[in-house]
């Protein structure tokens, strides 16, 4: 069924609120509760529902984002450059059309040769290694992709990395990257092992939790590898191809796939796909798929990347795992904008060397689409993680009774709707909604948010019931708790002190971070960035949200649409709501926006580029534009500052010499990159 713009809007919404919770259980917490099948297929949809609406696209899009904000207690590491993600393929077909976009970009004939590397995509830990004058000084996981964690005296302990790089052609500076992982027999033997410790779900898991441990100690005893993929920050390269770059990292003592190869032909890299996956099962540890690079590294720079990740490398996954199992209840959950999440618990069923037990349901249409009841059969599938997604009910001529999914809130007893338009269903409790208001204040201090280090999930539920939480103002006076607090159980002096410390640092607050912590709805992180910084402040926010024409000076900020804005309105518009801002703004005073963004000729221009380009693709200038701050555009109008013309500019240049817009050819616009224009 086709969906409304209203729909599709929802829809995104909720894919990056659910896409960005998986995110942070997968790279964060190392607890994964949905299969890679079923994390992969949220992403397709979403990318499909942004092909089909491109106006809608969130910019808190998955598509834009990179793993998860870290929150461990590690200290934190800043990459010097960042740690993408890949894209996937999920076909031949798709193998075949990321070669063709490849030829398109760079402006080659439809038959010239692209060589490729393919190498199995191991199914570990990502970190980067930085070697200076040859000497491991500095080790990190992958974070978000901008900011990761410190693992230095953790991955001093893995011997397959060694402290001092050998050979010739070493770089002053040179960072490489890889995974860590471990081996199928390795994490077997551990779990085996127990000693007290947690069981592990997967190998990846285990070698992720063992990796950040806070115990260098602790690491040491854990069997970690680590396997090398490519690089990031150097000083100078020692060769300019892919495959030639990946033997010498080889060559200077690092562990690279000995299945790595460079081919000239898409026919030969798909052939390659299939012999690693007939060897999938034997080998010594776990793959998800085979990861394909553009081998010229002059290409490579060309292709540049997209939000998240590079356009010259593309991951091809391996089918899903299935199983058979019995659905033994479907209980529901109540999150924090009141959703009503089904949740299947299903007897314990071992795909893929896992034990599963669970899986979402999403939502009420979800399980009359299956037709699922406690008591049916169904099938399942997951690709490595530990719940899966449920395909099937494989008895629905079963006679048995129908679920019957709540029409009030378990937690409140209020009634649960669902809104026009909307897939969901919801506790219209709001804030006297136990479940609402106890998520709410998790989301509030929560890595993305606020990010106060000591008040965990436990903890709010704890002061929650102790009566010293009801709104996030209560946060910043739980100094007034001190000594009572210091009679429970669990709370030391020292403890007491550092959380009310971690309190008090956060009193001027990110204005982004802050307005995303406040939770409401669809105003996701890269809303709140959006938001910010078109009107400056949180303050300034909130003001304009409760004009009379709100809805509509809301909408023209680039990225907000009616959706966002009308939710921005109905949030202000509640007194409760407006008490709680205004009580919150009386403990905290986030500070004003200030752009970091690098000046350029071009920064906040909206340029056109028109006629044939003959040293590269569209698609390339666009990406220039972008990267230099400037926003691209297909047609001429007032609202047009610059348009770069190649041979057989006709209507375009026409209509901005009627404007008096400025006009320059490609030279001109390559002068503008590199800096040289007068």
């Amino acid at each position: 069924m086709a969906l409304t713009e209203a729909e599709a809007a929802n829809r995104l919404m909720r894919l990056a609120k659910e896409i960005a919770r998986h995110n942070g259980l997968y790279h964060d917490n190392d607890a994964p509760e949905v299969s890679d099948a079923e994390y992969d297929a949220l992403t397709r949809e979403n990318a499909a529902l942004e092909a089909q609406f491109p106006h809608l696209v969130r910019a808190d899009s998955p598509s834009k984002l990179v793993g998860a904000p870290t929150t461990s207690a590690l200290a934190k590491v800043t990459h010097a450059r960042a740690m993408l993600s890949l894209d996937n393929a999920f076909a031949d077909e798709e193998v075949a059309e990321f070669v063709a976009r490849v030829r398109r970009f760079l402006n080659l004939a439809e038959d010239a040769p692209v060589a490729l590397t393919a190498e199995p995509k191991i199914d570990g830990l990502s970190c980067s290694l930085r070697y200076e004058n040859g000497v491991l000084v500095q080790a990190a996981t992958r974070g978000d992709g901008a900011v990761g964690e410190d693992v230095t005296p953790n991955v001093r302990t893995i011997a397959d990395i060694p402290e001092r790089l050998t050979g010739i052609d070493i770089p002053q500076l040179f960072e490489i990257r890889g995974e860590v992982y471990m081996s199928k027999a390795d994490f077997a033997a551990l779990n085996a092992r127990g000693e007290g410790e947690r069981v592990f779900a997967n190998p990846r898991n285990a070698a992720a939790g063992s990796l950040r441990q806070k115990d260098p100690g602790i690491t040491r005893l854990r069997p970690l590898k680590f396997l090398a993929h490519g690089w990031g920050e150097a000083s100078a390269l020692p060769a300019d191809s892919q495959y030639d770059v990946m033997r010498a990292i080889e060559s200077w003592g690092l562990p690279v796939s000995n299945r790595l190869i460079r081919a000239d032909s898409t026919a030969a890299i798909l052939q390659h796909y299939r012999s690693i996956e007939s060897a999938r099962a034997d080998l010594p540890f776990d793959i998800d798929g085979v990861v394909y690079k553009v081998d010229r590294l002059d290409w490579q720079a060309r292709l540049g990347f997209v939000a998240k990740a590079p356009r010259w490398a593309i991951a091809h996954k391996f089918p899903a795992e299935r199983a058979q199992t019995t659905l033994i209840s479907i209980d529901i959950q109540v999150g924090r904008t009141g959703k009503l999440t089904p949740v299947a618990r299903l007897e314990p069923v071992t795909v893929g060397g896992v034990v599963v037990t669970n899986a979402t349901l999403h939502n009420k249409d979800e399980i009359a689409r299956l037709g699922v009841r406690p008591g049916d059969r169904v099938s399942i599938q997951r690709a490595g993680d530990v719940i899966p997604q449920v395909l099937e009910n494989l008895t629905p001529g079963v006679d048995r009774p129908a679920f019957v999914f709540p029409t009030t809130c378990p937690e409140c007893q209020s009634d649960a709707v669902r809104e026009e338009g909307e897939v969901d269903i919801r506790c219209t409790g709001g804030l006297i909604c136990p479940a609402q208001r106890i998520e709410r204040l998790k989301h509030f201090v929560s890595r993305g948010a606020l990010d106060i280090e000591g008040l965990g999930d436990k903890t709010i539920v704890e002061f929650f019931g102790l009566g010293w939480l009801h709104s996030p103002a209560d946060i910043f006076r739980l100094k007034t708790h001190r000594d009572e607090l210091l009679t429970r159980e669990g709370w030391k002096e020292k403890s007491v002190d550092n959380l009310l410390a971690s309190i008090e640092a956060k009193r001027a607050p990110d204005p982004i971070k802050f307005l995303f912590g406040i939770g409401i709805r669809h105003v996701g992180a890269g809303t709140s960035k959006d938001l910010i910084r078109a009107f400056g402040s949180v303050e300034r926010v909130a003001e304009v949200a409760q004009h009379e024409d709100a809805v509509a000076e809301l909408s023209s900020v680039e990225g907000i649409g009616p959706v966002v804005a009308k939710a921005l309105v109905d949030f202000f518009h509640e007194e409760h709501n407006r008490a709680a801002w205004d009580d919150l703004l009386g403990e905290v005073a986030p500070p004003p926006y200030v752009s970091n963004v690098k000046a350029s000729a071009v920064t906040g221009k909206t340029i056109v580029f028109t006629g044939t380009l003959e040293t590269m693709s569209r698609d390339e200038a666009k990406a220039q534009a972008e990267a230099l701050g400037a926003k691209t555009a297909g047609s001429v109008s007032a609202k047009t500052d610059l348009v770069v013309a190649g041979p057989g500019a006709g209507s375009k240049l026409k209509k901005a010499a009627e404007l008096g817009i400025e006009v320059i050819d490609e030279a001109g616009w390559a002068a503008i990159v590199t800096g040289t224009a007068a």
